[in-house]
C-alpha cells in the first residue's frame, strides 16, 4: 500500500509538471495553426451556460429603470432631467462622461463647449434635481505607463466644474479584455471601489445604489474584494420599427427574459411614459443606440448572456445595462463568491491523486481491462466536474472554477501511461544488468 502512495504522488506531481509545461509551450505561440480555434473559446466558461440556460426567469426589477438618450445634444439631456426629477426618483445616475477629452479646454478638441446654453441648462437641471451621479473616469499617469505597470490606475479625469459641483463623482470603468475603447469588450466583473491616493472612489454602481439602499451597499463593500463578479441577471427588450410595415419586431442579443423596465428616447419626450415609473427608483440615462433596435456597437459589451458562449458575433448589452445589473446585484444581495487560488490547487491535486490511485488499482487487478476501463473514467470526471460547475453556479451563485481539476483530468491517463512505460522500461534495464552481474559472478566462481 505504502508503494502505491509513493507511486501515486509522483504520478500527480508528473501531471502537474505536464501542466507547467504544456501552458509554457503555448506561450511561445507554437500552435498558431489552432489561434481562430482558441480565440473562439478563449473568452468562454462553462458558467455562460448556467447563466443563460439553466436559471429560472427572474421577476422584472421594479427599482430600476433604464432611458435611453440617443444621440442628444446636453440640452436635451437636461430636459430628460428635469423631466424624471418631476417625479422624485431616488437618484438618477447619467451614463455619459460631460467633460473634455485629455483635459484640452478648446472648442477645437472639445466641441461640446460651444453649446454654453445646453452646458448651463444641464448644470442648472443636476443642481435642481439635487441627486444626480455622473460619470468620472480612472486614468493611468504617462510616467506610470512608461514604467511599464499597466495595471495601475493613478489618477481621475472628472467632467466639467460647472456639472461636477453639483453632482456625485463616480468612476464608469468596467473590467474588459478589450485594448482600447473601440476594441471587443467583454465584461465579467467589475471593481466596487478604487483607492488613489489615499481617497476612496465609488464605482458608478456602488455609488448609485448606495444612494437607495446605504446598508445594503456598505455590506457590499465589507466584502473588501478589489474585484466582484457580476452577477447577471436580465437585459432590457428593444424594440426596432420598421418604416415600410406599421408593425414592431422584438430584437435580442441574449437568451435572458427582460429585467428592467427601458424607456426610448422620444417616449419620454412625447410624455408616453406614466411619471410613477420613477418615483423612488434608481434612473439609470445612458446610450442604447440612436433609438431602441438600433445595431449600434457604442458603449456595448459581451455578456456571459449572450446567445452564443463561445465565438461571440455581436455584443449583447449596453454599457448603462451593465451597470443596472450590477446595481440590481447589490440590492438583491445576490453576490457571486468563489473559490480561491489555493483551493482550487487543492482540489485537484487531491482528486488527481485519488484518480492514479484508483488507476494503479485497475492496473494490478484488472490488467487486460485497464485501457478501455481509464478512459471511461476519465470521460465520466469531465462531464460530472462540466454539471457540478454549472449547476453549482445556476443555484447558489457560486463560482466553483475547477479549470485546473479539469485540465489535470484529461492528463491523467496519458501521464500515467508515460510513467508507466518510463518505469518499466528502467525496471527493464536494472533487471538485465542484475543478470548480466550474476551471470558474471558465476562464470568468475567457476573460473
Amino acid at each position: 500500500m505504502r508503494k502505491n502512495v509513493f507511486q501515486a504522488a509522483a504520478i500527480t506531481v508528473f501531471v502537474f509538471a505536464m501542466m507547467w509545461f504544456v501552458s509554457k509551450i503555448t506561450d511561445f505561440k507554437f500552435f498558431n495553426a489552432f489561434d481562430p480555434i482558441s480565440q473562439a473559446l478563449s473568452d468562454f466558461e462553462l458558467t455562460d451556460y448556467a447563466f443563460s440556460n439553466l436559471r429560472p426567469d427572474p421577476l422584472v426589477d421594479q427599482r430600476i429603470v433604464v432611458v435611453n438618450i440617443g444621440p442628444l445634444p446636453r440640452m436635451g439631456l437636461a430636459q430628460q432631467i428635469s423631466l424624471i426629477s418631476q417625479y422624485k426618483p431616488k437618484a438618477i445616475g447619467l451614463d455619459v462622461y460631460v467633460g473634455c477629452e485629455g483635459g484640452l479646454r478648446d472648442s477645437i478638441n472639445c466641441r461640446p463647449l460651444l453649446d454654453t446654453l445646453g452646458n448651463l441648462m444641464l448644470s442648472n437641471a443636476i443642481q435642481e434635481a439635487g441627486n444626480v451621479v455622473i460619470v468620472s473616469k480612472l486614468l493611468q499617469k504617462k510616467s506610470t505607463i512608461k514604467a511599464g505597470l499597466y495595471n495601475v490606475l493613478d489618477s481621475v479625469q472628472y467632467a466639467d466644474d460647472i456639472f461636477t459641483n453639483h453632482a456625485h463623482n463616480a468612476f464608469a470603468n468596467l473590467i474588459t479584455n478589450a485594448d482600447y475603447q473601440d476594441d471587443v469588450k467583454l465584461c465579467r466583473s467589475y471593481m466596487p471601489s478604487y483607492v488613489i491616493d489615499g481617497k476612496t472612489h465609488y464605482a458608478f454602481a456602488t455609488q448609485l445604489a448606495m444612494m437607495y439602499d446605504s446598508a445594503k451597499t456598505q455590506r457590499f463593500l465589507a466584502r473588501a474584494k478589489r474585484e466582484e463578479l457580476i452577477n447577471y441577471r436580465g437585459n432590457i427588450e428593444v424594440q426596432a420599427i420598421k418604416l415600410d410595415v406599421d408593425r414592431e419586431k422584438k430584437t435580442s442579443t441574449t437568451n435572458y427574459p427582460v429585467y428592467f423596465y427601458a424607456v426610448d428616447v422620444d417616449q419620454l419626450a412625447r410624455g408616453e411614459v406614466l411619471g410613477e415609473l420613477f418615483t423612488n427608483s434608481i434612473v439609470l440615462l445612458g446610450y442604447l443606440g440612436d433609438y431602441f433596435g438600433d445595431p449600434a456597437w457604442e458603449d456595448k459589451y459581451f455578456t456571459p448572456l449572450n446567445k452564443k458562449v463561445a465565438g461571440r458575433a455581436n455584443p449583447d448589452m449596453f454599457g448603462v445595462v451593465v451597470h443596472a445589473n450590477i446595481i440590481a446585484m447589490i440590492l438583491n444581495e445576490d453576490y457571486v463568491d468563489e473559490l480561491a487560488e489555493w483551493q482550487k490547487y487543492a482540489i485537484s491535486i487531491v482528486l488527481c491523486f485519488l484518480t492514479v490511485l484508483f488507476f494503479i488499482y485497475l492496473d494490478t487487478h484488472y490488467q487486460r481491462w485497464f485501457d478501455a476501463a481509464s478512459v471511461g473514467v476519465q470521460i465520466l470526471q469531465l462531464i460530472l466536474i462540466s454539471l457540478l460547475i454549472m449547476e453549482v453556479y445556476a443555484l447558489y451563485s457560486f463560482k466553483l472554477d475547477l479549470t485546473i481539476t479539469l485540465a489535470s483530468t484529461a492528463l491523467v491517463g496519458p501521464c500515467y501511461d508515460v510513467y508507466k512505460s518510463v518505469q518499466n522500461e528502467i525496471n527493464y534495464r536494472l533487471t538485465k544488468r542484475r543478470r548480466a552481474a550474476l551471470n558474471r559472478q558465476k562464470q568468475e566462481n567457476l573460473a
